[in-house]
């Protein structure tokens, strides 16, 4: 597409954001001239931005960065000392210009709310960290997180923390199996869970689930259980209630813990059906949250913070870690973002004074279908920024989003990054004009590039998204499976991260994601990422959504079969996939446009909105599903596996 800007900073905004104020005490007279120094010298980068974010050190690093022969195994601040607790929590909490500001609020379907100030907040955490510690959790222990977005859960995650323990957050809608897998690979020794939740007014039982997964693994040695609603609930003989934790003396102490020391286990769910868990440290997922949401997207301590996500996904600890290391007010929406409204998220903003609000494409998309969403009035101004991630964009629903909710004026941080980096390669750096779509900058201290295949950096061509030098928050590697993080990242070129998105970006600095690199079709020889052809379907007024995939064909070698969710009460036609195709062949090309474009009433989606193509390639293909457990709607497949069957 014409990659024109189409918002810019005024010149109050720019002198405004800390990152401009940052570039200037550095010396430096614009922000390209300070990126290419960030990845020139990224040991001088890193050690300025610990500075900049004012970070407490109980002992300072000797060394910012140390290598051997491949950077696969990079240490950060070497021997230093340091606790996520004091940096996201105690600092603030004894301040005594901090001490009183929100620190957290929850809010869930009903619009029932609660708040922590981090004064209130670090009392809760010094008194469960007690009970974790008097329950016999010791420095070193896995720790399975199976909660809602509820406060508790936040409160977990800092006594854990706090008292040198890994804690590892899994989703929410998970089942059993899926639970059990991740207790066995992380071999956690204690769950904390709840009883349950309530999703679109239907009460979802967690404890079942939780006690099912303790069968199947059986290691545990105690479930701590946290009863929101009050339910009478069946307590197993390894059951501890949450309150019962309370009776400890509050620990003021915080473990000294180092900055290589594990802090957080996270899985991401892989192709084959095991689930690779993303290995995080002190000194590093926390610093890299803080310094994107900080200094990069301007998350300030007199701002709320918010995205929709889950805690199992990477930006549920990227919401909790990148807000509080900046002293923000944090907010846990523990709900459907449509339910009871479907502008439920503008109410919530609206309510809190969100200043910087994350959401999904696909969300955005959904919000799009609502009939009369920007009928319904909401005040907004407090919005600075809304970002994104999770999946490529299409230009309309951007568009959308930035006239219809940011009234023309609040940029769209597009952002993306992933579980194993601790947060963004890209963004839109708020400094620079900012275009749809796009993103206009690699993050600083990123050092992004495109490659074709034969390794050569390349413009204004699809190639792979490659990472040529170390940054603080890339994963120490995969618990206990080096050799599949080896081969996941390192396979391709030497000494060179490949990250499996496939990028293109242009003369005048602005990059595109068009999909996983695995996701791409080759079509008669043409290489194109699915967003390209989703976008071209989704320009037609009754489509909400699409997925594209590729498939055999006996002349191209593959084509292309695309899956398409109409508007409410819009029935499927011959006349209307006709008209689908003739769209695509007029946006691309003739040889570009779908062999079948069927017509679906649901796709395949995580809880947090994200489209997995795999799984639908997967299901019309007749081949192995791989892990479904992060989906939050598995019966969406049953369809398209029975298009797969009439297909033949």
């Amino acid at each position: 597409m014409d990659n024109r800007a189409i918002w810019s900073p005024s010149d109050e905004q720019l002198k405004s954001y800390r990152l401009y104020k940052w570039i200037k005490k550095l010396g430096f007279q614009d922000y390209d001239s300070f990126y290419k120094k960030s990845i020139d010298d990224i040991a001088w980068f890193w050690d300025e931005a610990v500075k900049e974010l004012h970070l407490n050190w109980y002992k300072p690093y000797e060394e910012t960065i140390q290598t051997e022969e491949n950077w696969k195994y990079a240490r950060w601040f070497v021997n230093g000392k340091i606790n996520v607790a004091e940096n996201a929590l105690e600092k603030w909490a004894r301040t005594g210009k901090t001490k009183n500001n929100t620190a957290l609020t929850w809010e869930n379907e009903t619009g029932l709310t609660e708040t922590y100030t981090y004064e209130q907040l670090q009392g809760e955490v010094n008194t469960i960290a007690s009970g974790f510690l008097h329950l016999g959790m010791q420095k070193g222990d896995v720790v399975t997180l199976f909660l809602p977005m509820i406060p508790e859960t936040v409160i977990s995650m800092l006594a854990l923390a706090k008292i040198g323990c890994i804690f590892s957050p899994v989703f929410s809608g998970y089942r059993s199996d899926a639970i059990a897998a991740r207790l066995n690979a992380s071999g956690s020794k204690y769950i904390i869970t709840a009883d349950g939740f309530k999703r679109r007014g239907k009460y979802i039982n967690m404890k079942e689930e939780a006690d099912k997964a303790i069968a199947l693994y059986p290691s545990i040695k105690h479930a701590i259980i946290i009863n929101r609603n009050e339910n009478s609930l069946p307590y197993n003989n390894i059951d501890v209630a949450w309150d019962s934790l309370k009776q400890s003396p509050p620990l003021s102490e915080t473990l000294q813990t180092y900055s290589d020391d594990v802090f957080m286990l996270i899985y991401t769910s892989g192709t084959t059906g095991k689930p690779k868990g993303a290995v995080h440290t002190h000194g590093g997922f926390p610093i890299k949250a803080a310094f994107d949401a900080g200094i990069c997207m301007d998350v300030t301590n007199n701002d709320t913070f918010f995205w929709y996500s889950d805690m199992g996904w990477m930006m549920g600890p990227f919401l909790v870690f990148g807000g509080l290391m900046n002293g923000a007010n944090v907010v846990l929406y523990d709900g459907a973002p449509d339910y009871p409204t479907s502008t439920r998220l503008l109410e919530l903003c609206s309510k809190h004074a969100i200043t910087h609000l994350g959401l999904s494409p696909t969300l955005v998309r959904s919000m799009m279908a609502k009939p009369r969403f920007d009928d319904q009035p909401h005040d907004l101004s407090s919005l600075k920024a809304i970002c994104s991630t999770g999946e490529a964009w299409n230009p309309e629903p951007w568009i959308w989003l930035f006239k219809t909710i940011g009234k023309e004026h609040v940029p769209i941080i597009n952002y993306s990054g992933g579980t194993e980096i601790s947060g963004g390669i890209f963004s839109n750096i708020l400094l620079k004009p900012i275009s749809p779509i796009t993103f206009n900058s690699p993050m600083p201290g990123m050092s992004a590039d495109v490659y074709d295949e034969n390794g050569r950096s390349i413009i204004n061509e699809v190639g792979e998204l490659v990472i040529t030098k170390p940054w603080v928050g890339m994963t120490k590697g995969f618990w206990n499976d080096s050799e599949r993080y080896e081969q996941a990242y390192w396979k391709v070129y030497e000494n060179v991260w490949v990250h499996g998105d496939w990028i293109s970006r242009d003369e005048n600095g602005f990059w595109t994601i068009t999909g996983r690199s695995d996701d791409i079709l080759n079509i008669a020889g043409k290489r194109i990422g699915p967003a390209e052809i989703e976008s071209s379907i989704i320009k037609h007024p009754l489509v909400i959504e699409s997925a594209c995939i590729s498939a055999p064909h006996p002349i191209k070698g593959e084509c292309s079969v695309c899956f398409a969710v109409l508007k409410e009460k819009v029935k499927p036609s011959i006349e209307l996939e006709n008209e689908l195709k003739q769209l695509t062949a007029a946006s691309l090309s003739k040889t570009l446009t779908p062999e079948n474009i069927y017509f679906v009433p649901a796709l395949p989606k995580t809880r947090n909105g994200k489209i997995i193509r795999r799984v639908i390639k997967a299901a019309y293909l007749n081949k192995p599903e791989g892990d479904l457990s992060s989906l939050d709607n598995p019966d969406s497949l049953i369809i398209i596996r029975r298009l797969s069957a009439d297909s033949k």
